[in-house]
């Protein structure tokens, strides 16, 4: 769950991903540094907390803190960073509180010398875990499911450190892509189902990264090699790449959010690029929710912006800002007085008046989860003067909660579980309402939906949850988690 301490300012009612996890191996190579520019492209995907470990064949070294990467990292803590191989971790909580005991990659000892691990997603057996390694004397200092994965591993009675990795995922129930860093190799495991996403990327010359993202490989200048599959290991050394399958796959389960919101738009899923996804997103939703009279069609920014220009393509309504973002709004530990916390919207974004005055305009968005911020945003386009705001929604309702390593709020939070379509436009303040069907969600990705976990839309969960997380999330009698088909 997440610290009131840390919350954003202003308030977000967007999903929030668990973390961003990079790797490198490449001798000859200033690795803590490419592991720093590896973590800016995935600063989205977390922004409570970062670290880099790096390890030079004998030792690890490692630094973290709370904050964005740029805050964390200078020259002088990269210079002190040295070795052939790192491992990188940005930190959005949802396991764990949001402090630095909490902050990844853990270090800990084991009988192969130290290991470093970085972990995204959310495991659902953590307390049965937790309970079995307390019984064989572990005492935590951290609240975080990554930290009994580690010890787990360091624990471990497996003659290597491969056999230690595919003990504990034979264990650990949920969603994970992992990296692990030891004194000589780097590891990337991702879980049997695939739900947290994990990039393979070989560099010029002779080095591989691992990232959540492909966008990150960009950046340091690595080119994509493929998706690590559900359940397979991938291990680096000095010898080359060892890829072996560690569990049996059970089925593609990718999160469908990836697609919708949480990853870069540059990035690559399914050899989808995302940008050209979300603009067929917006194209499918001006088919299944046109609005003919409309003056412009205009996005909130920045993850609107792909579907706002597909849907303007489809509709050839004009595409227009109605708003520009303030891209310098980020997490912070400063807690906003009462007054500046009702401004949060404008403190977010500032209206073009004289683009919207006397216009029918199409606002499109990627998610209403508790609908929290739209309407803010809504009386804001009223204000600045728009005569009509005609929402559209470029992902189906959310409707049930995610147990998987996404920040979605319980049940009774999340607006369109509660209220008929009808009573949210109300509520927002819209014109008029649509959301994209999950079969034109498919359609516009192009992947079969066999591929994907769609839990928040339809209840199926692909991974059963235990009895008492369903509790703790589904709000009251009548709405429940329904198992996969």
């Amino acid at each position: 769950m997440t610290c009131n301490q840390c919350s954003a300012f202003p308030q977000d009612d967007r999903p929030h991903d668990h973390c961003g996890v990079f790797g490198i191996f490449s001798e000859g190579m200033d690795v803590a540094r490419l592991a720093y520019f590896g973590l800016f492209g995935l600063q989205h995907r977390g922004q409570e907390s970062a670290g880099i470990a790096v390890a030079d064949g004998k030792i690890i070294s490692i630094h973290k803190d709370m904050g964005l990467v740029s805050q964390i990292f200078d020259e002088t803590i990269l210079q002190d960073l040295k070795g052939h191989i790192a491992i990188g971790h940005n930190r959005y909580s949802t396991t764990g509180s949001s402090l630095l005991k909490n902050a990844q990659p853990f270090v800990s000892e084991s009988k192969w010398g130290p290991i470093a691990i970085g972990h995204n997603g959310n495991l659902i057996n953590t307390g049965e875990l937790r309970a079995e390694m307390e019984a064989q004397g572990e005492v935590f200092d951290s609240s975080s499911d990554t930290a009994v994965m580690a010890s787990m591993i360091a624990r471990s009675s497996a003659d290597t450190i491969e056999e230690a990795i595919t003990d504990m995922m034979v264990k650990a129930k949920g969603s994970y892509s992992l990296v692990v860093l030891t004194a000589d190799k780097l590891i990337g495991v991702r879980d049997q189902y695939g739900i947290r996403p994990l990039a393979l990327g070989k560099l010029n010359g002779s080095g591989y990264v691992l990232s959540s993202e492909t966008c990150s490989l960009n950046l340091t200048g690595a080119k994509f090699m493929r998706e690590v599959e559900p359940g397979e290991m991938v291990i680096i050394d000095k010898t080359g790449i060892t890829e072996i399958q560690a569990v049996p796959m059970v089925r593609h389960s990718l999160c469908v959010f990836e697609f919708i919101y949480f990853a870069r738009p540059d990035s690559m899923m399914y050899d989808k690029t995302l940008h050209m996804v979300r603009r067929r997103m917006g194209h499918e939703l001006a088919s299944e929710h046109p609005c003919p009279n409309a003056h412009m069609v205009m996005p909130v920014p920045d993850t609107g912006t792909p579907a706002a220009i597909g849907y303007a393509q489809a509709s050839r309504i004009p595409y227009g800002e109605g708003v520009i973002k303030n891209r310098y709004v980020h997490r912070t530990f400063i807690q906003p007085d009462q007054r500046m916390r009702a401004q949060g919207v404008q403190m977010k974004f500032a209206p073009l008046k004289e683009a919207l005055a006397g216009k029918r305009v199409v606002m499109v968005e990627d998610s209403i989860v508790r609908g929290t911020t739209t309407g803010p945003t809504i009386k804001m386009l009223r204000d600045a003067g728009a005569r009509e705001i005609h929402v559209r929604i470029s992902s189906p309702p959310i409707k049930y909660p995610c147990f998987y390593g996404i920040d979605m709020a319980n049940q009774q939070e999340l607006i369109a579980a509660m209220n008929p379509i009808e009573d949210i436009r109300k509520h927002i303040g819209a014109d008029s309402l649509g959301y994209l069907s999950i079969k034109g969600l498919v359609r516009s990705i192009g992947v079969k939906r066999d591929h994907f976990c769609m839990a928040c839309f339809d209840g199926k969960y692909p991974i059963a949850v235990p009895e008492e997380m369903r509790v703790s999330k589904f709000a009251h009698e009548g709405f429940c988690a329904r198992p996969e088909d």
